[in-house]
């Protein structure tokens, strides 16, 4: 793990509790959002699950006695969703996605690497775009497979890449 710089609200208790005046919750919602995504980017995780991330250290700040509730952390994704900083994986919002890095950004960057380490028009497999030794650097290799699929939805909108289906397999073609 990375070490992490919190925040000075994270140490304050009433950051845990979504505050009744409009303007300051606002504030509050916003200063949630900006640390969900610092602290996703610095570990670079894409996907919240909501019951599980209720126990992490992001929600649950132990030294001084504070815990977020599931109420609240709805409302701070609710907020997020909105603006597009998150996006539910399911009905029911029990996961989504955290977009430290847009959907589009994360498709330029499995551009990148499929150009420099690829010839142009060659299909890869998703899980080797993901998790090849030569990627080890690149972005690409921390994603989520639905979230690998939706940033090259991205790019296939853009004409600069085909998804496809080949020997029971997903893959990409750039171009």
């Amino acid at each position: 793990m990375t070490d992490f710089e919190w925040p000075w609200q994270y140490s304050f208790p009433p950051f845990f509790t979504l505050q009744p005046t409009l303007a300051t919750r606002e504030k509050q919602l916003e200063a949630w959002s900006n640390l969900i995504l610092n602290y996703y980017r610095a570990h670079k995780g894409y996907v919240l699950d909501v019951a599980e991330a209720l126990a992490s250290p992001l929600f649950h700040n132990k030294d001084i006695s504070r815990k977020l509730s599931a109420d609240a952390l709805r409302e701070i994704l609710k907020s997020m969703s909105s603006r597009g900083q998150v996006a539910w994986t399911d009905k029911q919002q029990t996961r989504c996605y955290v977009f430290w890095r847009s959907p589009g950004g994360v498709g330029k960057a499995a551009l990148r690497l499929g150009r420099r380490h690829r010839t142009p028009q060659l299909r890869v497999h998703f899980l080797r775009a993901r998790t090849g030794r030569r990627h080890s650097r690149h972005r690409v290799r921390w994603l989520d497979v639905d979230l690998l699929r939706l940033s090259l939805q991205a790019l296939e909108k853009q004409g600069k890449a085909e998804l496809i289906t080949f020997d029971g397999s997903e893959g990409v073609k750039f171009f």
